[in-house]
């Protein structure tokens, strides 16, 4: 869909290019020519026929073929043009400036379905419209500034909002960042972040394309397609981080299950870009800091050094690594002592690696090496560098772009006085370099950087289940919760260990129950949502006659249908949740249970299927992580069978996609087993398991 009049087009016009540079359709024009594009630039506009010394063609109809058409008209004009280049001059690059389409209103809407239409009969492709345009090495065919110098090595920039990438490149530029193509969507009438992030992974050439790639998704309309080609772009070397924005759930949708409340839309998307590998960022100085991370050597582990002249800001940088999972190991070792005698007295070398405001390059230099080649302890480095302006740094920051480049582990340099030192830093990003202005924001985003795991597998290896059987209780269940029965059948067939149980209607069939099962016993409704919260269960019944009187009581509570009979286990109260949301498919949600997820809210995420290594990583990403671990003497979790309910249940989604909501909260664990005491599973054949699979 995306085709070369759109990439390296060898004819532009601009229509309605004009001779006011402060107009959308001035300003593309000025850029295209001061750009230095090298085909045949036209323009149309109805009363000039010389626009900034390139001819105009005030009768569209009379301009020659033309590859690619950049419209700055008004929109209810557009539909009529793109007919006319697309029929009569072979256009089959468009891009689309204006405003006023489907972001504006119906009309709009249908307005720019009109070109869409238009354009897919011609096979064309459509950047926009309401777009502030796109650059690429062939042409700047934006109406923006800045225009940075593109370098193959520099971002691939995909933006949803046009004013978002331009104060991104505007913060990024000054530090070093630079950029390969940009492309600004706008409305993605017909080709989106999707699309574009697919152009980019189908073309990729290991040799040339650039292997760092910046996304600003509004809405992420193909979920699947962007993570089967972001996971590819990953798995080839490359390193993804996006914004996301629309993170909160202001319209937060009634939800009857645990997992229902938790799983919101953000939820999902947190779970996709893990499962893709893509760095997740929360705002432009976070982007901007996670890409300039991205240009230097991959961070083999999270043990830091940090390198300074001053304290404040290294006591800041080690509470921001240390908060974000990071180490700054104590470094105290004979090769310690020996680099302290080539210190000024007052140094101290035992992380923060402090060579006081008077150190010299040259001791710089020396700590550098030090920390590259004796100190295994450590595997980057943070340089704080900045300077009160007594005299000039040049020697410092030419000695840190040497050590950089020849360093075996990362150096991050940390450059606070952009406006005091502002000549150096000039001089220093002129040679190539990417510099953090900021001590917090860097550790921040280092970290998030090393923590986001790698792609989980395309096709995850899944435990055996009994489809059949599954199959057979799914087609005869209707929509709604499923009953006590049906759910026990799917945890049977999928393997999922249970309690033994039994659902009474009468009180002798409930004490019968009661002693075949073994007392005590715990005793549940049947129909409520929220037992708790009806006095709906009842702990450690020990005899018939508690049985009978607890039996009446509960019939009682209004929508009780009946009484689940359970032995009485103990251990620690653990949840498994999966909630399928529309186009991204079932989000699978783990945690401790019982009113904790209530309370705690402390859950891990991933999107089905998973893999038994994404799940592990789910529970030890946990803060809780420690309780199931065990702590203080008491017994943990056994983790694999915790692990192993989670991919079965993973299994079962996959058999079974028409599950929209399930709950198994509590699940019991111990070192000896988990099993699942409660369950809820809501099924939905008209909507569940229409995942987007593009």
């Amino acid at each position: 869909m995306i085709n070369q009049a759109l990439l390296n087009p060898k004819s532009i016009v601009v229509v309605g290019g004009s001779n006011d540079v402060q107009k959308p359709g001035g300003a593309v024009l000025r850029n295209l020519i001061e750009g230095g594009f090298r085909g045949d630039l036209y323009v149309t506009n109805l009363k000039e026929t010389e626009v900034q010394g390139i001819r105009s063609f005030q009768d569209p109809s009379q301009l020659p073929e033309v590859d690619l058409a950049i419209l700055a008209i008004a929109a209810k004009f557009i539909p009529e043009t793109v007919e006319l280049l697309a029929g009569r001059k072979n256009t089959r690059g468009f891009i689309i400036l204006s405003a006023g389409f489907s972001e504006e209103n119906h009309a709009g809407k249908l307005l720019e379905q009109q070109v869409v239409d238009t354009i897919n009969r011609a096979g064309g492709s459509l950047i926009g419209p309401n777009c502030i345009g796109v650059l690429t090495p062939a042409y700047h065919g934006v109406f923006t500034k800045p225009i940075p110098t593109l370098d193959p090595k520099g971002c691939d920039f995909i933006s949803g909002s046009g004013a978002t990438a331009v104060f991104i490149m505007e913060a990024g530029i000054p530090n070093g960042l630079t950029f390969s193509q940009v492309f600004s969507v706008g409305n993605s009438a017909q080709l989106g972040v999707e699309e574009i992030l697919a152009h980019l992974d189908e073309t990729f050439d290991p040799a040339t394309s650039s292997r760092i790639k910046l996304l600003y998704i509004e809405t992420i309309s193909k979920p699947q397609m962007l993570l089967k080609h972001a996971s590819s772009l990953i798995r080839k070397g490359c390193r993804i981080a996006a914004i996301k924005a629309g993170s909160s759930d202001a319209g937060s949708r009634a939800a009857s299950s645990h997992t229902g409340a938790l799983a919101s839309p953000d939820v999902a998307v947190d779970a996709l870009f893990r499962k893709a590998g893509i760095v997740r960022c929360y705002g432009r100085e976070e982007l901007i800091s996670v890409a300039s991370v991205f240009t230097f050597p991959e961070l083999k582990g999270d043990r830091m050094a940090i390198i300074t002249h001053a304290g404040g800001p290294a006591v800041m940088l080690t509470d921001a690594l240390s908060n974000a999972g990071m180490q700054v190991p104590h470094i105290d070792s004979p090769a310690a002592g020996e680099l302290l005698t080539q210190l000024f007295p007052g140094s101290s070398v035992a992380n923060p690696i402090d060579f006081l405001a008077t150190g010299t390059a040259q001791q710089l230099g020396t700590i550098i090496d030090y920390t590259d080649l004796k100190f295994g302890e450590i595997d980057g480095m943070a340089v704080i560098f900045g300077t009160p302006g007594l005299t000039p740094v040049f020697d410092v920051y030419d000695l840190l772009d040497r050590k950089m480049r020849s360093s075996g582990k990362p150096v991050y340099p940390i450059l606070p006085s952009g406006l005091t030192a502002k000549e150096e830093v000039h001089e220093f990003v002129v040679k190539g370099n990417t510099f953090f202005p900021d001590e917090v924001v860097f550790g921040n985003a280092v970290a998030r950087v090393f923590h986001t795991p790698k792609p989980a597998p395309a096709v995850p290896a899944q435990p055996a289940v009994d489809t059949a059987a599954i199959r057979a209780i799914i087609d005869r269940s209707a929509d709604g919760y499923i009953s006590p029965g049906a759910i026990q059948g799917l945890m049977d067939a999928s393997g999922i260990p249970r309690a033994g149980e039994a659902v009474v209607i009468t009180a002798e069939e409930a004490i019968r129950a009661a002693t075949r099962i073994g007392y005590p016993v715990v005793m549940k409704v049947v129909g409520p949502v929220h037992k708790s919260d009806v006095g709906g269960v009842v702990l450690n019944v020990k005899d018939g006659a508690a049985v009978a009187r607890e039996f009446g009581r509960m019939m009682a509570i209004r929508d009780t249908t009946a009484v689940l009979i359970q032995p009485m286990l103990s251990g620690i109260e653990l949840f498994v949740g999966a909630k399928f949301e529309p186009k991204f498919g079932h989000v699978v949600l783990c945690g401790l249970g019982g009113i904790f997820i209530e309370v705690l809210k402390d859950v891990a995420k991933g999107l089905a299927p998973l893999s038994k290594d994404e799940i592990l990583a789910m529970i030890r990403g946990l803060k809780s992580y420690k309780i199931i671990q065990g702590v203080r003497g008491q017994q943990g979790v056994n983790e694999e069978m915790f692990a192993d309910v989670i991919l079965r249940l993973s299994a079962l989604l996959t058999a079974a996609p028409e599950i929209t909501e399930l709950d198994f909260n509590p699940l019991l664990g111990s070192a000896e087993r988990v099993v699942a005491v409660d369950a809820r599973i809501r099924v939905d054949k008209r909507t569940g398991g229409q995942a987007d699979r593009r």
